[in-house]
């Protein structure tokens, strides 16, 4: 299990009864996650004084009810990055903070690589990778189908110091757009993607991720250089296994070019109390 233990402005203080109190930097909040299925609360007090709470809605979706007044955004730090922090409609907050477990290892491969390395981030969301990626030093392709999570993504990158950074941001369907790639020959050291358990893309393009993700994978061995670094493929869906995923990278990028694959689930620590929450799984192909 990879545990994102090095958070200073994001914790995970507790957890219980389908819901987990959060502090995203001064501020906490409580979310709903159906993951946690037990009752037993760890710090009681600090629940009574979260500054946010979002409820769902038993005909779908839901609303934050504010304890105090927040303002539309703040910013929080990981390592070297800084992230844009903005309750969403959806329970959201644009930042994954599990997703820190990648970030340091895209940070480490790419300055590891000492040669150039260019970087294909799908289904790229506000951009957390793209930022550790940049960071590092790689130049990198973002793309994403909803136009407010690019431009989100542009955010998250100048906070980070990253305005003028080679970085291309692309509102669009990402089969289509890999498609396109493949036939202007475009060739990339690494992929990283995040796909949705299901999507539509800016056309009402349908993403399913049982169906489409094999495909999308065979494809992107056309994309991938000669000398390639490393795939990330993130996964949350119950539908598939985890497992599943590290086949299909078996099947393709391994058979393909080497290397080995790993498959880990994701996880965030629960404060003080030894246990910690399971947040989904990266399955990643590394070249050696």
């Amino acid at each position: 299990m990879l545990l994102a233990n090095e958070w200073s402005d994001y914790a995970l203080i507790d957890c219980a009864n389908g819901e987990k109190l959060e502090k995203w930097g001064s501020f906490t909040l409580v979310r709903p996650d159906p993951q946690i299925i037990w009752p037993q609360k760890q710090h009681k007090a600090e629940w009574e004084k979260c500054d946010a709470h979002y409820h769902r809605s038993k005909s779908g979706g839901g609303s934050w009810e504010y304890n105090k007044k927040l303002p539309g955004a703040w910013q929080i730090k990981y390592k070297n990055l800084t992230f844009n922090v903005k309750p969403m409609g959806f329970k959201h907050t644009g930042i994954f903070p599990e997703q820190a477990v990648n970030w340091d290892f895209i940070d480490e491969k790419i300055k590891n690589a000492n040669r150039d390395i260019k970087v294909l981030n799908l289904f790229a969301y506000t951009g957390g990778a793209t930022v550790a990626a940049a960071k590092a030093g790689a130049s990198v392709v973002h793309v994403d189908a909803a136009k407010g999570m690019v431009l989100w993504a542009k955010e998250n990158a100048v906070s980070s110091g990253l305005a003028d950074a080679p970085i291309r941001y692309i509102v669009d369907d990402v089969i289509k757009f890999v498609c396109r790639e493949i036939r202007r020959g475009n060739k990339y050291d690494a992929i990283i993607m995040d796909p949705p358990t299901y999507g539509r893309g800016p056309n009402g393009e349908v993403w399913k991720f049982e169906d489409e993700l094999y495909p999308l994978i065979e494809k992107c061995m056309s994309l991938l250089s000669d000398n390639p670094l490393f795939m990330i493929v993130n996964s949350y869906t119950s539908n598939v296994s985890s497992t599943v995923v590290k086949n299909v990278l078996e099947l393709s990028a391994k058979a393909k070019f080497g290397g080995y694959v790993t498959n880990d689930e994701i996880a965030i620590p629960v404060k003080n109390s030894g246990i910690c929450l399971p947040c989904g799984a990266a399955t990643r192909w590394i070249s050696k």
